[in-house]
């Protein structure tokens, strides 16, 4: 079975590329780097030739809402409509737990990719999970030496290479519409994560915790990105996975 990875050459998309293939099936890498304009819905009708199943792991780095929205509204729309005219019967999307709870920018963005996909013609799931492990390098990432501002937030973290393996399992099944959300084994703090990563990596930085004003920050730091039901969860924990973890450069 062919199944199209839009976004495949991502953190989450290689690992579900990879996934797939080991599962006896057929990936398709929707990418600019193999000719496909997921904004722009360029390239998708000759790559999406005889594929039955999309898997839409895309993303954009932003955390404006004027740029998430349009983004993931574009890339929604012309993958379901590429899809509708290549004869594919499930269309598999990835989103984030707590995006209707916490309205910053990106959700948003989300928040409309789920729209736009429960509005298809195509049979559809939607399966939000907690942040990646690699949640804590990224926000680590966004600011220079020798600061960590790092928000006070509550997670549930999950390994990507989890989250793929759910996502390969939910694309050779049947749609299921809002499927039960993913999380990791255990709660987290955000703030933690980054000062057992920097420990781990004998970084020498000034950690700042801040609290995100407003509701949304009130929503980061309390329950409003944890699961608020029974649904799949992780195995390996945020310091299993930092134990194992290849740092920076290496």
């Amino acid at each position: 079975m062919r199944v199209a990875v839009a976004g495949g050459t991502g953190l989450v998309g290689r690992l579900v590329v990879e996934e797939l293939a080991a599962a006896g099936q057929e990936p398709v890498v929707l990418a600019r780097s193999r000719g496909v304009d997921l904004v722009a819905g360029t390239g998708l009708d000759a790559a999406m030739a005889d594929v039955e199943v999309v898997v839409d792991v895309s993303n954009v780095t932003t955390m404006s809402r004027k740029k998430a929205v349009p983004f993931f509204d574009s890339v929604g729309r012309h993958l379901l409509e590429a899809g509708e005219r290549a004869g594919v019967r499930h269309h598999v999307a990835l989103s984030i737990v707590g995006v209707d709870r916490v309205g910053h920018g990106y959700y948003q963005g989300k928040l409309r990719q789920e729209e736009v996909v429960k509005a298809g013609p195509t049979p559809w799931t939607v399966v939000r999970a907690t942040q990646f492990h690699e949640f804590a390098e990224q926000t680590l990432g966004l600011f220079p030496k020798p600061l960590a501002v790092v928000p006070r937030m509550r997670t549930q973290p999950i390994a990507a290479r989890e989250v793929a393996r759910h996502l390969a399992r939910l694309a050779s099944g049947p749609a299921q519409g809002m499927a039960p959300e993913l999380a990791g084994p255990r709660v987290e703090q955000l703030v933690d994560m980054v000062r057992r990563l920097l420990r781990a990596g004998h970084e020498r930085r000034l950690l700042v915790p801040v609290k995100v004003p407003g509701a949304v920050g009130a929503a980061m730091a309390g329950d409003g990105q944890l699961p608020t039901g029974p649904g799949p969860r992780g195995s390996q924990t945020f310091d299993e996975w930092l134990a194992r973890r290849t740092p920076r450069g290496k």
